[in-house]
């Protein structure tokens, strides 16, 4: 009882005593973008090159979409630990994404630094799954002339196979979906669920059943499968 009745006499003090950040990133975990950000901010001013702080603002403007704020937050981020590979993946998506907004000719101004920032993740971090996917991604959606590659697509994605399995034939099948094979597509999926077995690996091979092959009752059936699979 004693120690209870200090507990609560001095959780006050307690969430007073809570630094800007610590309330900025409880509110960040929860979703509370909007709520976090002042409070990342003004931490931000006494705390100019805090790593965490810059790295939730620019996680922030990413979910704005203000892509702008977004790559000066991570660029900041690369200047001060350029050993860290995420710094330069986020960074990479970001210049990405607004490369989607700009006319085509600045577009492909851009596109060059995009991939090196995801290689260099992968440099940083040979492990580095979701740069992989970017990768795969880039070179499926850029024409050959610019630097477009299905065997690069494919190269990357058989790096991933070799780290893991399941994203390995998720992005296979995705390679193979992006170019109407579908068959050899559905092939990739099933391997994934088979040693996967996640929600994201039925979907895609429903998706694909019912969206690409016309065939709606058997992306019923996986759907089905997966419902008894859970049970």
């Amino acid at each position: 009882m004693k120690k209870a009745l200090i507990i609560f006499l001095l959780f006050p003090l307690l969430i007073l005593g809570q630094t800007n950040f610590e309330k900025g990133e409880k509110l960040f975990l929860d979703g509370k973008y909007n709520q976090a950000q002042p409070l990342f901010e003004t931490y931000l001013k006494s705390n100019p090159n805090h790593l965490k702080t810059i790295e939730y603002l620019g996680d922030i403007a990413g979910q704005e979409k203000a892509w702008d704020k977004c790559i000066g937050y991570y660029k900041k981020l690369k200047t001060l630990k350029p050993t860290e590979a995420n710094y330069y993946y986020k960074y990479g998506g970001a210049l990405g994404m607004k490369s989607l907004e700009v006319n085509k000719f600045k577009a492909l101004g851009m596109i060059s630094e995009v991939r090196s920032s995801f290689e260099k993740a992968i440099a940083l971090n040979p492990k580095h799954i979701e740069a992989r996917w970017a990768l795969i991604e880039l070179n499926l959606q850029l024409p050959g002339i610019v630097g477009g590659s299905e065997s690069k697509a494919i190269k990357y994605s058989t790096e991933l196979r070799e780290l893991s399995p399941v994203d390995g034939y998720l992005s296979r099948g995705h390679i193979e979906e992006y170019f109407k094979r579908y068959g050899q597509a559905e092939q990739q999926y099933k391997r994934a669920v088979l040693i996967g077995g996640s929600k994201l690996c039925y979907q895609k091979l429903a998706d694909l059943y019912k969206n690409k092959m016309k065939q709606p009752d058997k992306s019923n059936t996986v759907w089905e499968e997966y419902k008894n699979r859970k049970q």
